[in-house]
């Protein structure tokens, strides 16, 4: 028996290892580092990670080459995009990061013992949260390129396990954000045996694990359907799970308000490009030619989410749980672009997306501000008359509500418009006339909560906003520059994703 050394292509493979890099970097620094300039190292050595990703990213697109690991990771002009999209938003959530507010001093003592009161008492703070969101970066670099089962699995638990940890890291209000990162924990468990069931089946069905393999059995039609129509299935539940889509949404509302705010913006931002990405790499390569199989079934689903999303939303008096709800409706919306199964629809879900995660980030990071004297205040009722107290944030912040509702002149209008295009030009007209009402809805609660800010005066128990830092104030300020330009200038970038996304068949 000979050994044949593995092939890799590391000029490709060059993102995800200088992130790699860097989070074992920062775990070292984490060990040994001298606790007072540890922060300070963490932020430069997180920051520059994903400054030489991006640069190393920007070489890629230039490669011919398109196969990086014996077909287990192929990088093609969609990956690219995607993998691009993670890192400017992985970046600007880590400023928001960069506030230690956010952040208990000691996640591993128990909520309210006299260890942790000592360590707020000394400032004995540990920085492990960015190590974990370089690994998180990783894992999400990876799952939007994996072009075979078992790379995707092991992509999708590296970019999990850190959030799970991540999620019950918040300073104040500690027993509800353990128990939202329990809860995260428990049921992503669930969703990532469903997945593994999923990938059994289908290599039951196929005699392989890769997408090309799986398409190539598809369009044969050589194996048994019963075994394609589970192995669908199961996967299906564990990727719709990671974007919050009904009935896999159960995790997204608690996990939202009980994590840190800045990694609920991560999370929210971060993991929905990163999973809509293996998304559409499966369902347009290994399902692309059993899409009478599947098609039914996921417009029914996205059809529920989106307005299950957009009218649970309604009912929300915390600002974190209204936007989860919110991100509930958005994958309902993107999920067209999965179901389109077109050129136009693969173009717009990677706009929407990009938009989408842009304007997430900085909508989070205008709620770290608004705070009392316990910390971050999230009860909508005491958000009345912010627009008198402070017209510049609660006006940006309304500015981010207005994409999401996709109002003209933002960047969530023409993201819409293009996905909505995509579905009506597939022929999916109940879906196309679903997501224009649920929108419909969805204006409703964010117009509500710009008439609470600026049309009702304030109450005695309201809120101030804080000086932001020169970061936060740097992610606010330049997420609501994007989503501008993209409303206004929005032809550059979809010509530019026009002529470079392409995935691999």
């Amino acid at each position: 028996m000979t050994f044949t050394a593995p092939v890799l292509n590391y000029a490709q493979l060059a993102p995800m290892l200088i992130v790699l890099g860097g989070a074992l970097i920062g775990v070292l620094i984490e060990a040994f580092g001298p606790r007072a300039s540890r922060h300070a190292s963490q932020l430069f050595i997180t920051v520059a990670s994903l400054v030489a990703a991006f640069a190393a990213l920007l070489r890629v697109r230039t490669q011919s080459s398109v196969d990086a690991a014996m077909g287990s990771v192929g990088f093609d002009g969609a990956g690219v995009l995607l993998q691009g999209s993670i890192l400017i938003i992985a970046l600007l959530s880590v400023f928001l990061i960069a506030d230690q507010e956010n952040f208990t001093a000691l996640a591993a003592a128990v909520p309210g013992s006299s260890e942790e009161r000592e360590s707020l008492q000394l400032d004995l703070r540990v920085t492990e949260v960015y190590p974990l969101t370089l690994f998180a970066v990783a894992g999400m670099l990876l799952f939007p390129v994996s072009t075979d089962l078992i790379t995707l699995f092991v992509a999708l638990e590296m970019l999990s396990l850190p959030l799970y940890l991540m999620a019950g890291l918040s300073r104040r209000r500690r027993l509800m954000s353990q128990e939202s990162a329990l809860k995260y924990f428990l049921l992503g468990a669930f969703s990532s045996a469903f997945f593994l069931f999923g990938a059994a089946y289908l290599y039951g069905y196929s005699n392989s694990v890769s997408f090309a393999g799986i398409q190539a059995s598809v369009v044969g039609g050589s194996g048994n359907d019963v075994f394609l129509l589970l192995g669908i299935a199961f996967i299906s539940v564990g990727l719709l799970f990671k974007v919050g889509a009904v009935p896999f949404h159960a995790w997204s509302p608690d996990v939202y308000q009980g994590a840190p705010t800045a990694i609920t913006g991560f999370m929210a931002a971060a993991t929905k490009v990163a999973a809509f990405g293996a998304i559409l790499r499966i369902f347009y390569v290994a399902f692309a030619n059993a899409e009478w199989q599947w098609k039914p079934a996921l417009v029914l689903i996205a059809i529920v989410t989106m307005v299950f999303g957009s009218v649970v939303a309604i009912t929300q008096r915390d600002v974190k749980r209204m936007l989860a709800y919110s991100s509930i409706a958005h994958a309902g919306f993107l999920l067209a672009g999965v179901i389109a199964l077109s050129k136009s629809g693969l173009d717009s879900s990677i706009f929407y997306l990009f938009a989408y995660g842009i304007a997430t980030v900085g909508a989070f990071g205008v709620v770290t501000l608004v705070r009392d004297s316990a910390g971050e205040v999230t009860d909508l009722n005491r958000w009345s008359g912010l627009g008198k107290r402070s017209p510049i944030i609660a006006s940006v912040f309304a500015f981010f509500l207005l994409a999401f509702a996709g109002i003209p002149l933002t960047s969530g209008f023409i993201g819409k418009f293009s996905i909505f295009s995509a579905a009506y030009e597939s022929g999916s007209t109940a879906l196309l006339i679903a997501g224009v009402l649920s929108s419909a809805i969805a204006a409703f609660f964010y117009i509500r909560v710009i008439v609470l800010m600026f049309f009702k005066d304030p109450v005695e128990d309201g809120t101030s906003v804080v000086i932001p830092s020169a970061l936060t104030s740097t992610t606010i300020a330049v997420t609501a520059l994007i989503t501008v330009v993209l409303g206004v200038f929005p032809a550059p970038l979809i010509k530019f994703i026009e002529t470079t996304a392409f995935l691999i068949r």
